[in-house]
């Protein structure tokens, strides 16, 4: 029941902000992307790019892995790989990355207690880690755009096994925009509005639109 007196104008502690999260893209590769049944795959490479500009935007943590890349599933995204430039990619041999200490040594690295992860396939590649950190703690959110199973079947029970454990199922716009938050911080709003104009198709042409007949700081 809501005590009046403590209703303050503070964020829940529950939403993600640039210093406690950290983001985890696994297995965002060449044969997985074949695999992926579950929906437009083109659209899921957006959603992926659009997570990866929101996690550079704000400066957030990420863990870049792949699975079997030179024996099986090639490299990772070029695109995504060119957000990062510097990042080490983490490859593996396990489908579970959370079973490979190289990737949870760099997510403890991070010292961030919330995880968002995205990945191929959702039922193999992104639930097996999500139900591994959430076993050890962390609270993790699945960004459920950029990621995708080998069916719709697989891709939505996977969610809702992941649901049912404790995890979040979020979108990238919705990544981004809890990040930002309010349109007054101006030290990236800049770097929102281009992420949203590259990948967020009718709403980033909006944002080109009001920049063009309202002007620049025309918010989103």
């Amino acid at each position: 029941m809501v005590d009046i007196a403590d209703v303050t104008p503070a964020p829940s502690p529950d939403l993600l902000t640039p210093d406690n999260c950290a983001v985890l893209f696994v297995d965002h590769q060449p044969q997985m992307f074949f695999g992926t049944g579950s929906g437009d795959r083109t659209a899921i490479i957006n959603a992926t790019l659009g997570l990866a500009g929101a996690a550079k935007a704000f400066d957030v943590p990420v863990v870049l892995s792949t699975v079997a890349a030179e024996s099986f599933s090639g490299p990772i995204m070029p695109a995504l790989a060119d957000v990062f430039p510097d990042r080490r990619i983490i490859d593996r041999t396990s489908m579970n990355a959370w079973e490979d200490a190289a990737f949870v040594e760099a997510v403890k690295a991070t010292s961030r207690p919330k995880l968002v992860i995205a990945g191929l396939w959702t039922e193999v590649c992104v639930v097996l880690p999500t139900l591994s950190a959430l076993a050890q703690g962390y609270e993790v959110y699945v960004v459920t755009d950029a990621s995708g199973g080998v069916s719709p079947q697989a891709h939505e029970h996977a969610v809702q096994r992941m649901i049912q454990a404790g995890a979040v199922p979020v979108t990238w716009v919705q990544v981004l925009l809890e990040l930002q938050r309010d349109w007054a911080r101006t030290e990236t709003y800049a770097a929102v509005t281009d992420v949203v104009k590259e990948h967020g198709g009718a709403y980033g042409l909006g944002i080109v639109y009001a920049q063009a007949v309202i002007g620049a700081h025309a918010a989103g």
